[in-house]
């Protein structure tokens, strides 16, 4: 595809669109909306504009459409897939200015929000009228919950209460030919033709722009529990997961965290933890609910499990201060690791009874090529994060072999009947991995659907495929 530049006439009708205040042209401007959170690529679009209404939106894409000029829509800037990097180009649209709450509705247990919306002012707000939206990743305090939808993002507690997919019951998506569309419906059940709300739900930007989102809430948890389980053995921590739930409970949370990251978390972050020789792993477990008694029995019920999987120590937390300083090592992990080294970050998912021949495989193929590994994620899902750092391999090495050993992972990962990833997307930086897993009927399909939406390619071109 071939691809136009903005030229000065352009710009000028940009400028109409979006007014002169909210439009960056200078290499200083855009810095910052040259990268996101993935590794250290850098892009650099021409043009950066912040729209503030759904017809400003339309206007730029029927702009853009029309002289062939790629866009990249762009939430908070926090992808680990490189989904928001432009790397064609062209206009970069910046969410950054859609960021109302506009309804929560608590007859019907919904909410009406813009995509700029920070995620955890979002939870926060629905938490002040006793309800609950669920869906928190890592980085909640600055990602926009636009940028969760485009990427199907998770976090801790949807191995409870389910994914972002069941949470979005309607999108207001701009078109690339500058059509404004509802996905679906506001309704809890939707059988009316094809689901566009699930497809536009993971497509990380490459099929339309969402400036609204109609999201499910339900009633809040009061109480919960929080325990921490050690282990000698990665193998014994994650064989436990699985077994926990054939118990009988589901618990909002289970993490899975690996010695070495809650040690660079230490040293990264100043935080205080007893880190006993001997151990490998961890387990974060969390039950919640509105009964003590039933919270309290479930944790009896996973204790006993942990027993049967040889594990040392379990750790209850007695105050709402402890629980913070637990979640807080499970939630800066990601940036520890990133700061003590050159790395790149995988985002497998298998099976959940699959994760302890997971991540023995990963220290082996490690070994293999010579890169090391700090594993941690979401382990009652299955989804592992595997940050492979640089260590001591050697520049010619990181930069020739270890894409073989990053394939080696994967084709495990699939092996074991899993996928590339379970939140994070394909972006830029997986694409090329897709084969492993897709034949090209998938491919011929995606291509179909991406055809149907954008006939000139101009949406965030580069991306997943």
């Amino acid at each position: 595809m071939t691809y136009n530049k903005i030229t000065a006439d352009i710009l000028s009708q940009l400028t109409t669109i979006v007014g002169v205040d909210e439009i960056l042209t200078s290499k200083a401007e855009i810095e910052n909306y040259s990268h996101d959170e993935t590794e250290d690529l850098v892009y650099y679009p021409e043009v950066v504009v912040k729209p503030q209404t759904v017809e400003q939106v339309s206007q730029l894409m029927k702009l853009c459409n029309e002289h062939l000029i790629p866009v990249t829509p762009r939430g908070a800037g926090t992808g680990l897939a490189g989904g928001a990097l432009a790397v064609k180009g062209g206009l970069l649209i910046s969410m950054e200015r859609f960021n109302k709450i506009l309804d929560i509705d608590e007859q019907n247990l919904q909410a009406s929000v813009e995509p700029g919306v920070i995620t955890e002012i979002f939870i926060n707000a629905v938490a002040e009228k006793g309800l609950l939206y669920p869906v928190d990743p890592a980085s909640k305090g600055s990602c926009f919950i636009g940028g969760n939808v485009a990427n199907c993002s998770g976090g801790p507690r949807v191995v409870k209460y389910g994914t972002i997919r069941d949470y979005v019951l309607n999108l207001e998506v701009v078109l690339p030919s500058g059509d404004i569309i509802w996905t679906g419906a506001n309704t809890l059940k939707y059988a009316s033709g094809y689901n566009l709300t699930q497809l536009l739900i993971g497509s990380e930007g490459t099929l339309g722009i969402v400036t609204k989102i109609v999201t499910k809430l339900i009633p809040k948890p009061t109480l919960d529990a929080l325990m921490l389980a050690s282990f000698s053995t990665n193998e014994d921590a994650c064989a436990a997961v699985s077994a926990i739930f054939r118990a009988g409970v589901v618990p909002s949370a289970l993490e899975f965290m690996e010695r070495r990251g809650i040690e660079w978390v230490i040293e990264h972050d100043g935080i205080t933890f007893d880190l006993k020789d001997g151990i490998g792993a961890f387990l974060l477990i969390e039950a919640d609910g509105t009964n003590q008694d039933v919270i309290f029995a479930d944790c009896e019920k996973i204790n006993e499990v942990l027993e049967q999987h040889n594990c040392q120590d379990v750790l209850f937390a007695d105050s709402s201060a402890q629980k913070e300083e637990l979640w807080r090592i499970r939630r800066t992990m990601a940036v520890s690791v990133k700061s003590n080294s050159v790395y790149k970050e995988e985002d497998t998912v298998v099976p959940r009874a699959a994760l302890p021949q997971l991540i023995k495989g990963i220290k082996d193929i490690g070994a293999k090529y010579g890169f090391e590994s700090v594993c941690y994620g979401h382990a009652g899902d299955g989804n592992l994060h595997v940050n492979i750092v640089k260590a001591g391999m050697s520049d010619a090495d990181w930069n020739s072999k270890l894409k073989d050993g990053i394939t080696e992972v994967f084709e495990l990962t699939i092996a074991l009947g899993g996928t590339l990833s379970g939140e994070h997307g394909i972006g830029l930086v997986q694409k090329n991995y897709m084969p492993l897993k897709y034949t090209p009927m998938h491919f011929a399909i995606w291509k179909g659907i991406k055809a149907i939406f954008d006939p000139n390619g101009i949406l965030n071109p580069g991306k997943i495929f």
